[in-house]
């Protein structure tokens, strides 16, 4: 298998993709492997994963150039995720014991209660190459801690640093047969479908994660689906700065070359500020550096996926044809490797693809309301429900529109964040489950009620 550089479009690397009788014994391995790891107290587990983030850390920025090479990611923003993830870790230490301790609910009378979460077993891990630290940590971290071993299957499009993890996690403590990373494209993700596992952990697209749902359902063992989103922000008339709103709302859309899944994909702003929001959005995009992402001055680098230059020219040329009118951006760039115009495009409205399908790229559509009551209805116009933001001086005012918008994250005055204290899940095609905070770590074990008498 191929790894492809999307800044040169060299290629970089040749792996050798993990076959059938090699999955099988895999997962044979691990089987064994879990029924020790899970004997261990949760301390010394946590202590491997301690031990993890360490070295991490200490390699940091060898490890952001490994990802910069294989997604075009700007090296800052690796880093960035790279220290930022760590954070998944400093949860898991205030945590995770807590929340995986037995509890005894009824110590007294004739008959004694009590719950114990034990790990799921053997579980796949199939992760996404947009931010494979923050995602993946959001699972096999969580999973290893909980007693469970993790089959990982990176992205084909990040599989060196799934590697390292592999690499890093077995130098910590956690043993060869608790965590294996294994490496293909979608006919191995289809494997995995078919054999012995306890857990399916899926991050990436509504059409894979409803296909991974349909096939494994007749074994009923827990799926967890992190999906696409089309979220959208709202910028109300009482925003007291709306230059820095603006700047606020094309970082939640342009950052990491818009390729994230509660990046902001829709604007729509007052009718009495639309215009200033819209100069000062225009200017702050077209003023982003694009160029090498080795560079750390460079804030745009190449998409990862040379398929996706096509969907971002259908949707522009869409737009265009029916009315919308371009401010910045548009093209491909006449230049080696995978790389789109930042683009901004605004006379927007909902019968437009840039408005209604995810557009995972350096592409933003706005579109002038003149109510809050006309910003919800078009908010509310989508299949995904992942985030949805507001920017507004009035936080009565924002949460009234918050409050009926069917997502798993919202923001006020804020947009595009993941924290570990609450949960990240999301609702109608942006998927089942939660990940982080308390839930995020009990989603990895199964409760076992016990009624004693003395």
């Amino acid at each position: 298998m191929k790894v492809i550089n999307p800044t040169t479009e060299a290629v970089i690397a040749e792996l050798q993709p993990t076959d059938a009788k090699d999955l099988s014994r895999i997962i044979e391995s691990l089987q064994e492997g879990q029924k020790a790891w899970s004997l261990k107290p949760v301390a010394e587990r946590l202590a491997c994963i301690v031990r993890f983030g360490e070295l991490i850390q200490r390699n940091s920025d060898e490890l952001a150039h490994i990802l910069t090479s294989e997604t075009g990611k700007p090296l800052r923003q690796s880093l960035n995720e790279i220290q930022g993830a760590q954070n998944r870790i400093d949860h898991l230490q205030q945590n995770a014991e807590k929340w995986l301790t037995s509890e005894t609910l009824v110590d007294s009378g004739s008959t004694h209660e009590k719950i114990v979460y034990e790990p799921l077993g053997v579980i796949a891990n199939i992760s996404a190459w947009n931010f494979p630290y923050n995602v993946g940590y959001n699972v096999f971290l969580y999973a290893l801690i909980a007693g469970n071993s993790v089959l990982y299957k990176p992205s084909e499009f990040a599989s060196l640093t799934g590697k390292q993890f592999e690499k890093n996690l077995w130098q910590a403590g956690v043993p060869e047969n608790v965590f294996r990373c294994v490496i293909g494209g979608g006919d191995l993700g289809q494997r995995l479908l078919e054999e012995s596992i306890e857990g399916y952990f899926f991050t990436g697209s509504y059409k894979t994660g409803l296909h991974i749902a349909r096939t494994v359902a007749h074994k009923l063992v827990p799926v967890q689906l992190e999906l696409g989103g089309k979220d959208p922000l709202y910028v109300m008339d009482d925003i007291i700065n709306v230059h820095q709103a603006a700047l606020n709302a094309a970082e939640g859309a342009f950052y990491n070359n818009g390729q994230s899944c509660c990046a902001v994909e829709r604007i729509y702003v007052s009718d009495t500020i639309h215009d200033d929001f819209v100069e000062a959005l225009t200017a702050e995009v077209s003023s982003y550096t694009v160029g090498d992402p080795t560079d750390l001055k460079t804030y745009i680098g190449p998409l990862t996926r040379l398929q996706q230059l096509e969907v971002l020219k259908d949707q522009i040329a869409d737009a265009l044809s029916k009315g919308a009118i371009l401010k910045t951006g548009g093209q491909k760039m006449d230049r080696e490797g995978y790389y789109f115009e930042p683009t901004v495009l605004v006379n927007c409205d909902a019968s437009m693809k840039v408005m209604q399908e995810e557009s995972f790229g350096p592409v933003i559509g706005i579109q002038k309301v003149g109510s809050d009551s006309e910003a919800l209805d078009l908010m509310q116009d989508t299949d995904y429900g992942l985030t949805a933001a507001v920017f507004s001086s009035d936080q009565k005012r924002a949460l009234r529109v918050l409050e009926q918008l069917d997502v798993g994250t919202a923001y006020w005055n804020c947009c595009d964040r993941v924290s570990p204290n609450v949960p990240w899940s999301g609702r109608k095609h942006s998927g089942l489950g939660a990940t982080l905070s308390a839930q995020g770590i009990r989603a990895f074990v199964q409760p076992k009620s016990y009624h004693l008498r003395p």
